[in-house]
């Protein structure tokens, strides 16, 4: 483990921290307490309670290490030796409210104005390394809370009132190194907890920090070990790694660790061997490309639902894993020549049984599938041969997800032959013009039949029921092949097409 200095030390006014000059960076202790400023005396206000009662009161984690990072914290998080009831017992009449649905790990919520706060218990677990469930158990010191923290600088407290810094862990020089390092030996941390080896993935992308060389062996050696982790929790970070800002960081280090391969093994597959002339791509490096590419083209968060608003998640999950289906259909043609004939259905249906192992809900499962089922529909377009049928039924097939889909479909083209690239461009804008086209003279986003279900029956003379549904689904046809053609002309086509049905029963 590298040589990080220690240190506690206290002021009155603000943080302070009494290690090497070439160590600590005081802009990162003056800016942690300019971001602490508007809750200090909130802060404090609590910690005086709590030293009232003979309890000790740390702020603690991800709000420290965001205040020496100049970012502000959503979560206001700390830590104690008081014991459950003797947290409610210090916050009740100051508190706006409180909860305990965290009780039996020591935490109690509490409401204070705009602030949610968790106060919670010290902990000093015990694991059986056998399942990720710890015996729960509470502690008596706040050093020996900070130890069993996942990284360093999620392990610097701010202890109340008296505002003292302390970081026995070395958190501050992490932090100022960027780099990711565990408390204790990453051996050790990992066979405590597996997840925190893909929340290190997770701290990678999010705050663009560099993961120590011994982390990473660990990660690697380890990797198994995540077998023992519910999908659950997996597909939390998982989440949470591909929502921040650089996910191809902490993508990329899973992968290299062979982590990928315990949770989401289709990723690796995609490192594809290249033939001997390297005739076709990367699909892994490719995959991570088009990922890039589709968040740049996300919209702004409060930005209209059409824009995609970032960041989203089942844009990026297609992104990811819009050709997944290629290992599994790649065939090496006569002449040299590598296909992947209908990756793109193999795709679908790959992703929505990954996605189901990892627990995602059924409605972002779905939509992800469809987005990589039609990822390819443009490429038919070609120089713009398509009829307006088949543009009606590219929109209709699309539904809500076509703003998704014009993103993702962009994104695919990773070509460096700028000609080719600006032919795909040039044609997905004729495309896009021609669907605002329609839709502003059909209204595109609601095409539906032009006789409703009761006009149908009505005609028809039949009862709803299987026969009627039949029926709606050749109307709908008719409207997209067609366009509006009005309800008299809707109905005649209706009647010959029953005529005919009826016929064909009859013989």
């Amino acid at each position: 483990m590298p040589d990080r200095p220690a240190s506690t030390s206290s002021t009155t006014s603000a943080p302070s921290v009494g290690v090497a000059n070439d160590v600590v960076n005081v802009a990162l202790l003056k800016g942690a307490v300019a971001r602490l400023a508007p809750v200090l005396p909130l802060l404090t206000e609590l910690g005086e309670r709590f030293a009232r009662t003979g309890h000790e009161l740390a702020l603690v984690g991800g709000p420290v290490r965001d205040a020496f990072l100049g970012r502000v914290s959503p979560d206001l998080d700390l830590t104690t030796d008081a014991s459950p009831d003797e947290i409610i017992e210090a916050v009740l009449g100051w508190a706006d409210a409180h909860w305990d649905i965290g009780r039996e790990f020591g935490t109690i919520g509490l409401r204070k104005g705009e602030h949610t706060i968790e106060i919670t218990t010290y902990r000093a677990d015990v694991y059986d390394r056998t399942s990720r469930k710890p015996e729960v158990m509470f502690g008596d010191t706040l050093e020996g809370d900070l130890g069993r923290r996942d990284f360093s600088v999620n392990a610097m407290a701010i202890r109340l009132p008296s505002l003292e810094f302390v970081d026995v862990h070395g958190g501050l020089a992490d932090l100022a190194a960027r780099r990711l390092m565990t408390p204790a030996a990453p051996e050790e941390s990992f066979a405590d907890d597996p997840l925190r080896m893909l929340r290190a993935a997770r701290f990678a992308s999010q705050l663009g920090f560099e993961v120590a060389p011994e982390v990473r062996a660990a990660m690697t050696d380890r990797a198994q070990s995540l077998e023992i982790v519910s999908a659950e929790r997996i597909r939390d970070e998982f989440t949470k790694l591909l929502l921040s800002p650089r996910p191809r960081v902490g993508l990329t280090l899973l992968v290299d660790t062979g982590l990928a391969d315990v949770f989401v093994p289709e990723l690796p597959a995609l490192r594809l061997e290249l033939d001997e002339h390297h005739r076709h791509k990367d699909v892994y490096e490719h995959s991570l490309i088009v990922l890039e590419q589709a968040i740049d083209l996300e919209g702004p968060a409060d930005g209209p639902p059409e824009s995609v608003p970032g960041p989203d998640l089942v844009l990026r999950l297609a992104a990811l894993f819009h050709d997944i289906g290629k290992p599994a259909t790649r065939r090496f043609e006569p002449g040299g020549g590598v296909s992947f004939h209908h990756h793109e259905l193999v795709g679908a249906k790959l992703t929505s049984k990954r996605m189901k192992a990892m627990r995602f809900d059924k409605d972002t499962t779905k939509q992800v599938a469809r987005l990589v089922e039609l990822h390819l529909r443009f490429h038919g377009y070609g120089d713009g041969q398509w009829t307006d049928s088949a543009v009606r039924r590219y929109v209709t097939d699309a539904g809500p997800l076509l703003p998704r889909l014009h993103r993702l479909t962009r994104s695919d083209s990773t070509t460096r032959n700028a000609r080719k690239a600006q032919r795909l461009r040039t044609a997905y804008d004729d495309l896009e013009a021609r669907i605002a086209k329609l839709a502003a003279e059909e209204e595109l986003a609601a095409v539906r039949p032009e006789l409703d279900g009761n006009e149908i029956a009505q005609a028809l003379g039949i009862k709803p029921g299987p026969v009627l549904g039949e029926a709606y689904k050749y109307l709908l046809s008719v409207r997209l092949d067609d366009g509006p053609i009005g309800k008299d002309a809707a109905r005649e086509k209706l009647l010959a097409w029953w005529a005919e049905r009826e016929a064909g029963d009859r013989g």
